[in-house]
């Protein structure tokens, strides 16, 4: 894999702390060792997450430029002239004067929900209507690129890429993109290798970070996923927990990051914070990556192509 811009490869993902947890739980990821916080306006936590920042930065845990922070651009803010508004908004939250990287959230552009009239905005242009929907915007992809663009040369953003984009888009983007994507970010796990689209990433040389490492854990309190569904339980990650004195979590996300991918696990507990950065002092080997690797089911958990009509009232597929 291509370098990763200097990423640091192990992140900490912040989808689904809770507002009153967050800022402690930023804190303690910093201590534990975490140099790499990938936040996004939707998790509606942002403010929070600044405020762990700022915290650990003010107690001389690190410095504002050893970390690499990333956020994304809700799909409600894709117009040109609204994705400065969303990236101001996500800096004064995060209480930061630029982002490591700013990326497009999803291929999917919305109608636009002033800041103050909710925020985060969510999916629902009016959740309070009677039969709330998700409604889309006539924004082509390449103007909201555009835009993200002009965050380079502003200097809010160092870096801008993109993520839970398909092959094709990706294709389509390398064709107008005046700065190059330094990112692609998608859902990757044994259970989902994607290897197709790493393989491309690669070629174009754009970094790719996996999110949900860890496949099924995520989803499962959203009962988008079932407690079988554990790759944890898998025969091969316990047995090369077992050669090499590691956790199962460990082996699997040693193999995220051995196959070039930068990772973003989540964990609201300090010694799985630090299990979970303990990654370095083994290996591997081919074998063991290959029977990982082939508990593959093309099993994505998040996936709009099935929330968003369960939840949203909108089939809106972006997967084949």
């Amino acid at each position: 894999m291509s370098s990763l811009n200097n990423i640091p490869p192990v992140g900490f993902g912040l989808w689904k702390v809770a507002q009153e947890d967050c800022a402690q739980t930023v804190y303690q990821a910093i201590k534990a060792g975490y140099r790499h916080l990938d936040c996004a306006s939707d998790y509606g936590n942002e403010e929070q997450v600044g405020d762990g920042i700022a915290q650990a930065i003010n107690d001389g845990l690190c410095t504002r430029e050893e970390l690499w922070v990333t956020s994304k651009l809700w799909n409600t803010f894709h117009a040109p002239e609204h994705v400065e508004l969303a990236i101001d908004k996500t800096l004064s939250d995060l209480k930061l004067e630029y982002l490591d990287l700013y990326l497009i959230h999803f291929p999917i552009a919305q109608t636009f929900v002033p800041i103050e009239t909710r925020y985060p905005p969510e999916w629902f242009v009016d959740p309070d209507a009677q039969n709330p929907q998700m409604e889309l915007a006539k924004v082509p992809l390449h103007l909201t690129w555009q835009a993200m663009e002009e965050q380079v040369h502003n200097n809010k953003a160092k870096r801008i890429g993109v993520c839970n984009y398909s092959s094709a888009l990706i294709h389509d983007l390398m064709t107008y993109a005046t700065i190059k994507p330094a990112m692609l970010q998608i859902e990757s796990h044994p259970y989902l290798t994607q290897e197709r689209i790493i393989r491309l990433a690669k070629q174009y040389d754009i970094p790719v970070t996996a999110f949900s490492p860890l496949g099924a854990l995520s989803y499962l309190e959203l009962e988008m996923a079932d407690q079988t569904e554990s790759v944890l339980e898998q025969s091969v990650v316990k047995a090369a927990a077992q050669n090499h004195g590691k956790t199962p979590a460990q082996v699997v996300l040693r193999w995220g990051v051995q196959r070039g991918t930068a990772i973003i696990p989540k964990t609201s507990k300090f010694e799985r914070m630090k299990e979970n950065l303990a990654l370095f002092d083994f290996e591997l080997t081919e074998q063991e990556m290959a029977q990982i690797s082939a508990l593959n089911s093309n099993r994505r958990f998040n996936d709009p192509g099935h929330f968003c009509e369960a939840a949203f009232n909108r089939f809106h597929p972006i997967y084949d």
